[in-house]
């Protein structure tokens, strides 16, 4: 049974989904805890609605993001995860935070990565006249939005298109995509081997299980 925390910053939506999958699906991990930087974050009633237990490390009331990681790092570990799962969670984490979690660290970024790190990659991708977008689950690196990849979904960007257009398209995406990755990872199934990511294939563990 591995232990999965959240991170969130706002609504978690993306965490809704990952707590749904993983309910629905029962998958041998448990969500340990979901904690926010911020007290008033949407996601934390949806948590302790389904008793998952939540935490608030309020990134405010650190004067520097060495001092908040620590803190984080502490509650965090607290729960001893296999896995840290960034949903929405809008801070950027320092390269010791980052390290001591390596492998074990994964995010979700709205667009096809390598293209358009950083924010409003909706409109990155409205100006560069692309015919494609979508969203990257990541392992997370020291270097932002650079992580090796995991798993990708694709959308058409349409003529009509505005940036909400396109976000919201990609977020039904996200919510798909998202628990997939996590899963492949309580199974054991991902493999990191320095920049690039292996997937393995579930089949000979059922071969062998027959």
């Amino acid at each position: 049974m591995k232990n999965i925390v959240i991170l969130i910053s706002g609504r978690g939506s993306n965490m809704e989904a990952v707590v749904r999958a993983l309910e629905a699906e029962q998958w041998p991990a448990r969500i340990a805890a979901v904690i926010s930087n911020k007290a008033d974050a949407k996601g934390l009633e949806f948590a302790q609605s389904r008793g998952i237990p939540t935490a608030v490390v309020p990134s405010k009331e650190f004067a520097s993001r060495a001092e908040f990681d620590a803190a984080l790092q502490e509650t965090i570990d607290r729960y001893a995860p296999d896995l840290v799962v960034l949903a929405g969670f809008m801070r950027i984490l320092t390269a010791p935070f980052v390290e001591h979690y390596a492998g074990r660290m994964l995010n979700i970024h709205p667009s096809l990565l390598p293209l358009f790190p950083g924010l409003h990659t909706h409109q990155q991708a409205l100006d560069a006249g692309v015919l494609e977008h979508g969203a990257t689950v990541h392992i997370v690196t020291a270097e932002l939005d650079h992580g090796p990849a995991i798993a990708q979904a694709r959308v058409p960007v349409l003529p009509s298109d505005t940036p909400d257009d396109l976000a919201a398209r990609v977020l039904v995406e996200e919510h798909k995509l998202y628990p997939y990755a996590v899963r492949l990872f309580v199974e054991d199934r991902v493999v990191v081997d320095g920049d690039s990511v292996r997937l393995l294939d579930r089949a000979p563990a059922a071969e062998a299980t027959s």
